[in-house]
């Protein structure tokens, strides 16, 4: 088994688990890894987020985690099965770690299997419980069915009575409140990502490609100890106007904005953040009349969110300035998502409560025109409103000027 440096606390990926043990109130749950393609690919593979947010293990294909809270031996209630030692496959991938007591104090596991004992183990509990529990997001009716409900239909076929539960929004209202550890790593890679758009801020200049941008961010943040935390967007002129805007191979003219979103990661977290740049280092006056409306859309989201408000409520804000501007028609996104072990992280229905970590995104894209605009911030929801979490890279007209004054 390997595993990346664990930042966050052994103890702290136990507890989360005793966390839904308790929540599942009798019920059995499985949460498993996922499988590794057997066709090298680009990175490295990773395990499904809410089995490393469970485990932090990272690159254990075919794992899984049961909860069993019938199990008559307290310190099985709760179970991380691995895959077989191979010897053959050991030649090709390394060598695996032995189950023992190293193994279970590295892990946090008390009680670790093998995966050919988990379809025993799971009837076991299944006949015990009758209840099984569903945590992994359910997939849309034209997709495969999830993981855990795929393997529970086929043990309700087995064993009379059982029922099928949904607790998949268990797991996603955990994830959403962040623990101090986990904000102290967003905060390590927004830190990088200030690192990469200070990098952006001093080499944007007519005549160099996009792709020289993405480069040289990414360099920056690895520098600083973080990863890419997605692939960047660097669109100039009207490729900032397209979202998702990929291809990063244009060279950029002196009456360009260049719409650059991209952040970097850190210990598994991630931050995410969109800045609107002027190639020339100063913007024109269209182009300040249309970034002002962003940014004013930006702070109005801001300020709408906290605990208790809906994420409609919060997008309607940025929406209300943005149509009063004229450009209603022209903010085609929402206004922004949870981050954490993912850029876009698991999402809980309901209101947003304290300790969330979100984006704020508005934006207007004028493709005809040749401009496309976003600004992007990191904010944590705190009692007393959002605080922005990504306050050192420029974001105002005047602050934007005055770095790439002197370049």
């Amino acid at each position: 088994m390997e595993s990346a440096e664990i930042m966050v606390p052994i103890a702290e990926y136990a507890d989360r688990r005793r966390r839904v043990l308790q929540a599942l109130e009798g019920a059995a749950g499985l949460v498993l890894a996922g499988h590794e393609t057997p066709v090298p690919s680009l990175g490295r593979w990773k395990t499904d987020r809410m089995f490393w947010y469970l485990t932090g293990l990272d690159h254990e294909s075919g794992a899984a985690v049961l909860f069993d809270p019938s199990a008559e031996d307290e310190a099985k209630r709760i179970t991380l099965f691995v895959r077989p030692r191979d010897p053959e496959i050991e030649r090709w991938d390394g060598p695996r770690e032995p189950i023992d007591s190293a193994l279970k104090a590295k892990t946090g596991f008390p009680a670790i299997a093998r995966t050919t004992a988990m379809p025993s183990r799971l009837s076991e509990a299944a006949r015990r419980t009758k209840q099984l529990a569903c945590l992994h997001q359910f997939a849309n009716h034209n997709g495969p069915l999830s993981p855990d409900l795929e393997l529970f239909r086929k043990v309700s076929e087995r064993i009379p009575g059982v029922s099928i539960q949904d607790r998949t929004q268990l797991l996603p209202s955990m994830r959403a409140v962040k623990s101090a550890t986990e904000l102290g790593l967003i905060r390590e890679a927004i830190s990088a990502t200030v690192a990469g758009y200070d990098r952006a801020l001093s080499m944007i200049r007519p005549g160099i490609r996009e792709e020289e941008i993405a480069q040289a961010m990414t360099a920056s943040f690895r520098e600083h100890g973080g990863e890419p935390a997605f692939d960047p967007i660097v669109g100039a002129g009207a490729n900032g106007a397209v979202l998702h805007y990929i291809e990063r191979n244009a060279v950029i003219t002196a009456g360009d904005l260049v719409v650059i979103d991209y952040a970097a990661s850190y210990g598994g977290y991630c931050s995410d953040v969109t800045r609107t740049l002027p190639a020339a280092g100063s913007f024109t006056r269209e182009q300040r009349l249309l970034y002002e409306v962003v940014l004013e859309a930006n702070l109005a989201a801001i300020d709408a969110a906290r605990p208790g408000a809906l994420i409609s409520d919060v997008h309607r804000a940025a929406e209300d300035v943005i149509a009063r501007a004229g450009y209603g028609d022209f903010f085609i996104h929402g206004i922004g998502h949870q981050l954490g072990a993912e850029v876009h992280d698991a999402t809980p229905d309901g209101p947003l409560v304290s300790g969330m970590v979100m984006t704020i995104e508005p934006g207007i894209y004028l493709y005809d025109r040749c401009i496309g605009v976003r600004v992007e911030d990191d904010v944590l929801l705190t009692e007393s409103g959002a605080v922005t979490l990504t306050v050192k890279i420029p974001k105002t007209v005047d602050a934007i000027e005055a770095a790439m004054a002197g370049r």
